[in-house]
């Protein structure tokens, strides 16, 4: 128990570094977000949240991997420590943002996996992201890593929806609440298609107009 108590307090230390690069995530995508607008009309972004992982959170995910409980080693085993969801209108914005990001000379695309071209099997859309940010601390820097999840906000409503469901089943739901699961992810992503299809078309009547 002691250690425990330990390794929680020399965790919530280590986890200060995680809140700085959520900090520096995020006014970058906040001058994205203005820039594009202004120059555009249109704002890529909707809304962004983002956490950092409780200490104890840490600590049962560790063990339950069986992952050494070396709290200096912690960004190098695990890649969600520190995490920001990004929400946007339409999926072009979804991979926009993500190019946009990638653009920056300091942030670091470490991997990428696009749930968006490949669904998970239970239907879930999103794009991934380990980014690693460099906070600037007062005797040095440390690149730190930060999972970005970028979604339209279709994916979002059924993301967030089929997380409340499944929790109720204790993750265990009959087949026929999982086809409906997926039957629902399919209708979201028909959602997004017809909205962007829209968006083009606003954006070709308002190029033809003098």
């Amino acid at each position: 128990m002691a250690d425990d108590l330990s390794l929680l307090r020399d965790l919530e230390r280590r986890l200060l570094v995680y809140k700085f690069a959520i900090e520096e995530l995020m006014t970058k995508l906040r001058i994205l977000s203005e820039e594009f607008d202004s120059v555009h009309r249109h704002d890529p972004i909707e809304h962004i949240t983002n956490r950092v992982k409780k200490p104890e959170g840490i600590l049962e995910k560790l063990r339950r991997k069986g992952l050494p409980l070396d709290v200096d080693a912690i960004g190098e085993v695990l890649d969600d420590i520190a995490g920001v969801r990004v929400i946007c209108p339409f999926v072009s914005d979804v991979y926009r943002v993500s190019a946009m990001l990638a653009r920056q000379h300091d942030v670091e695309i470490l991997r990428t996996k696009d749930y968006i071209a490949v669904p998970k099997p239970n239907g879930y859309r999103s794009l991934h992201l380990i980014v690693r940010i460099p906070v600037f601390l007062s005797d040095r820097v440390e690149h730190v890593k930060v999972e970005v999840q970028l979604r339209t906000i279709a994916m979002d409503f059924w993301a967030t929806l089929e997380h409340k469901l499944f929790y109720k089943y204790d993750d265990s739901p009959p087949a026929d609440f999982v086809d409906e699961l997926m039957s629902s992810a399919m209708i979201a992503a028909q959602l997004d298609e017809r909205m962007e299809s829209l968006h083009r078309r606003i954006h070709q009547d308002e190029a033809r107009q003098p």
